[in-house]
């Protein structure tokens, strides 16, 4: 089909979904000097990965779980303390108060009581499992000796990352991870808006909470984080931990494609 443009030339639109229309407009991708491919993983990385999913997928059920006990014991004024320990209102589940709670009431909510023990004790035994697997891959123990960076967040490196050298340097891979701010740029005048979000949500994420461990140990330790603490002093504490996950991030690569350990005089 033809159609004109804006200045006025013609081209041709290829139209309808086909399987012969799909595999020439992968051919034609293929010869893109820019196009980037997804390198191949290894048994043991998809295997990481599955436990890394699984975790997560434990880890959000709690959540929704811890949720739902919250809401329905707020109806009868019963609430506590924002965070995930919940021991308070599993003690009042289980005190056995009918003129606090309806018995009726209990035994329902004692089933979601039930169940997020149940979930604890799974994701505890995957977090050991995680450990250990850490302890015994060699690209794992390098990742984890950057502070802010435990087991879990090195597994999830080694194994969404199998081939760092696509990368063509680190600020490229902290990019593609979405932590750093998207541009909004018109006119000349360059505006800088909130991070992109983009990329693998789940590697983003365990770095900003590994980030965020940090932050939280500097507050308590001023002395031992002195780029932290002057960063602190001029920025909100969110905007901070973006900054200091976007820097893990290129550490990260940097042991990913050139190999090493993290030390401190490397920061410095």
């Amino acid at each position: 089909m033809a159609q004109r443009c804006r200045s006025g030339a013609i081209h041709l639109i290829k139209r309808g979904k086909t399987d012969a229309a799909d595999a020439e407009a992968i051919c034609e991708a293929v010869t893109r000097p820019t196009m980037r491919f997804v390198p191949v993983k290894t048994e043991a990385q998809q295997a990481s990965l599955v436990e890394l999913k699984v975790r997560d997928m434990l880890v959000r059920q709690r959540t929704q779980t811890v949720n739902a006990l919250r809401s329905h014991l707020a109806e009868y004024g019963i609430v506590a303390a924002q965070g995930r320990k919940v021991a308070e209102l599993i003690a009042v589940v289980r005190d056995g108060d009918d003129a606090r709670l309806p018995h009726l009431a209990r035994e329902a909510l004692d089933e979601l009581v039930a169940q997020i023990e149940a979930l604890e004790g799974r994701i505890e035994r995957l977090d050991s499992r995680m450990v250990r697997h850490a302890r015994e891959d060699e690209t794992a123990r390098r990742l984890a000796s950057i502070p802010g960076i435990g087991a879990i967040g090195a597994t999830a490196l080694a194994a969404m990352v199998p081939c760092p050298q696509s990368f063509a340097s680190a600020r490229h891979f902290a990019a593609s991870l979405g932590l750093t701010p998207q541009p909004h740029s018109s006119g000349g005048k360059e505006r800088l808006g909130r991070i992109s979000r983009q990329g693998n949500p789940m590697l983003r994420r365990l770095l900003v909470l590994g980030a965020t461990s940090r932050l939280r140990y500097a507050r308590r330790n001023p002395e031992a984080s002195d780029w932290a603490t002057r960063l602190l002093a001029r920025r909100p504490f969110k905007v901070v931990a973006v900054a200091l996950a976007n820097k893990m991030a290129r550490i990260a690569w940097a042991l990913l494609a050139r190999g090493g350990t993290y030390t401190t005089a490397a920061t410095a």
